[in-house]
């Protein structure tokens, strides 16, 4: 049982309250005060009477909140929201690992400077979609994404990441959540479930299970353990590139799961669940953005119940990578759409305030 009651289903809760010989209903008292009143305190959760209070207290139990460091805003509407996570969390190898990663700060400095994460919110006509971070850094690398740069500094409990939503839902209307910010949602794989649960339960913030959506950059066992859950939000998978020698000069993790291996775990989750998934393909000039490359992703696609999501390559410091040609992009969607594949051209969101995709987690100001 997690001490931080922010991370507990309410299935846990009330296995909790139960403990302390308290009625089922107090249970869901506790997960409705956090998750729909948003309070962050114990003592805030009035319906529980003092002595019960005292006692989850005294037992070390508590309601975590992320402390909201900046809010930017880009002129194309875009906010991005920058969290400061307890420097409790934040050890000495951490700080060691992000000196050695981003090679520009002091292991005194690394707590402020990479002890925090960022989420976007993203304005669609009606639809606003949230971007939550599920990691603080990353571990997979990806030569496109600033975040890769960090490594990974450590994991987000279900709190952490459920209250990124807390937060910037008291302000803004949310229509949908994408678990795509920094870090790899399937290497947090527990604490990731565990958010989808609460948000989606109906006396939660009952956010309908089609508008939750796990991005992952290809982790074959954590598809496949998602195709046997209970539960199915919306999956999206970061390919960027038709055929395993491109994608290992992208993604590290190429090497480790080629595209044959992820497929069969697509194919596999798939049979399970008969759900579209979503396929995001990263143009970047020279790489994988010509007809050539398009007309190899379709025959690397054919078969799969899917949508295509092209999304321009937005720079940060590290990287020599520069965006496809607009007219490039257009080619390639073109022989997509003509092959029957439905595809989208996500355009750049964001960029003036380090918020598009790729760019989370982007250092060039510590520099």
């Amino acid at each position: 049982m997690d001490k931080d009651l922010k991370s507990n289903t309410l299935e846990e809760l009330e296995y909790l309250v139960a403990g302390f010989e308290q009625k089922n209903y107090i249970a869901g008292y506790i997960f409705s005060f956090i998750h729909v009143r948003g309070v962050n305190t114990i003592d805030s959760i009035t319906p529980l009477s003092k002595p019960f209070r005292s006692q989850l207290a005294e037992q070390g139990y508590f309601v975590s909140h992320l402390e909201t460091a900046d809010k930017l805003t880009d002129p194309d509407g875009t906010i991005k929201y920058v969290f400061k996570l307890p420097e409790s969390n934040f050890t000495a190898e951490h700080a060691e690992t992000a000196e050695k990663k981003l090679k520009i700060i002091s292991a005194n400095s690394a707590v402020s400077a990479v002890n925090r994460i960022e989420s976007v919110l993203l304005f669609d006509d009606d639809r606003r979609t949230l971007c939550v971070s599920t990691q603080a850094g990353c571990s997979m690398g990806c030569v496109f994404c600033a975040t890769g740069r960090l490594g990974l500094i450590r994991n987000l409990t279900a709190g952490e990441i459920t209250d990124q939503v807390n937060i910037i839902g008291a302000e803004n209307k949310i229509s949908n959540i994408v678990f795509m910010g920094m870090g790899e949602p399937l290497a947090n794989y527990e604490a990731v479930l565990k958010t989808v649960r609460i948000l989606n339960h109906p006396k939660g913030k009952n956010i309908g299970i089609r508008h939750l959506t796990i991005s992952t950059c290809g982790i074959p066992k954590g598809i496949e353990r998602l195709a046997d859950e209970d539960i199915s939000p919306r999956l999206a998978i970061s390919l960027n590139a038709p055929t395993d020698a491109i994608r290992q000069k992208l993604m590290p993790i190429t090497k480790k799961y080629p595209l044959d291996r992820l497929f069969s775990a697509v194919a596999f989750y798939q049979r399970r669940t008969h759900n579209r998934v979503t396929f995001e393909y990263v143009l970047i000039k020279d790489v994988n953005d010509t007809v050539l490359h398009a007309r190899m992703l379709i025959k690397r696609l054919r078969g799969v119940l899917c949508n295509v999501n092209l999304i321009e390559y937005n720079p940060h410091s590290g990287c020599e990578m520069q965006a496809s040609e607009n007219e490039a992009i257009e080619r390639f969607a073109n022989v997509l759409t003509e092959a029957g594949f439905e595809t989208t051209v996500r355009r750049k969101m964001g960029r003036t305030i380090k918020a598009a995709c790729g760019q989370l987690g982007s250092v060039e100001n510590l520099e």
